[in-house]
Formats: C-alpha cells, structure tokens, sequence
C-alpha cells in the first residue's frame, strides 16, 4: 500500500493562526492506534478553503472555526455541505454553548468547544474518522 494511502488528510480552516496551531498540536500524527497517520492541511480564509476543496484532494474531516474572520465557520460549513456531493464530514469549533444551534443548522457532524480540549479533541476525531470509513 502507497503511503498516501495510509495518511487521513484533516483540513483546518481557522482565520486565527493559533487555533490551527491547536488543532495540529492537538491531533498530533494520529488520534489513535487502529487509523492511518493524520495530514494536517491548514488555510486562514473562506476562499483558501473552498479552493482547497475544488482542488479535488480527498479529505477525510474538515475542521472549521466557527468564531473565524470574516468568513464564518458555520455559514461555509452549511455552504459546503450544500454544494459538494461528497462532503467530508465537518467538526465546528464553538466558543459559546449556545452556538450549538447553529452547528446544527450549519450540517456539521460534531461540535467541539473552543479553547480545544487536547485530550477531548483527538478522541472525538478519532470517532468521526472511523464513522466515515465505516459508512464509505
């Protein structure tokens, strides 16, 4: 098998250097023993993230920032649900509890609060990536 093969692509959007940084740190090379090696892929804007995604690479989780600036993370999560057909899932990133209707709105798979949870985060990507191999 080809390493590409073996590596989970993890796509960041945050507009704020340091939450991608968290979310890397956090993830780590892989959130857990029985899934490949994680590739962290990091971009800062709505446009970075939607020209990523037409670029046409596999990506097996986007993690979006629900507080980036000035394209939000929950409108381009409901925006990429809607307009790609085979749509990786999608973790938000919330900062206020009572955001979490907005997750739901936005289609997102699962809600993570903000500031990350190093132990927390890892375990809950590494549930959704085992989820969305099962399902494809």
């Amino acid at each position: 098998m080809s390493e590409a093969a073996e590596t989970l692509r993890v796509l960041v959007f945050s507009s704020d250097r340091t939450v991608r940084e968290q979310v890397r740190f956090a993830l780590g090379r892989r959130v857990a023993r029985d899934l490949p090696e994680l590739e962290v892929v990091e971009v800062a804007t709505g446009p970075a993230l939607l020209r990523t995604l037409d670029a046409g690479t596999d990506y097996a989780l986007v993690i979006m920032d629900g507080d980036a600036q000035p394209h939000g993370g929950f409108g381009l999560a409901h925006q990429i649900k809607e307009e790609y057909a085979n749509c990786p899932p999608v973790l938000l990133l919330i900062t206020r509890v009572a955001d979490a209707w907005l997750g739901t709105w936005s289609r997102a798979e699962a809600l993570a609060p903000h500031p990350i949870d190093p132990v927390a985060l890892p375990a809950q990507v590494a549930d959704l990536l085992r989820s969305a191999r099962v399902a494809s």
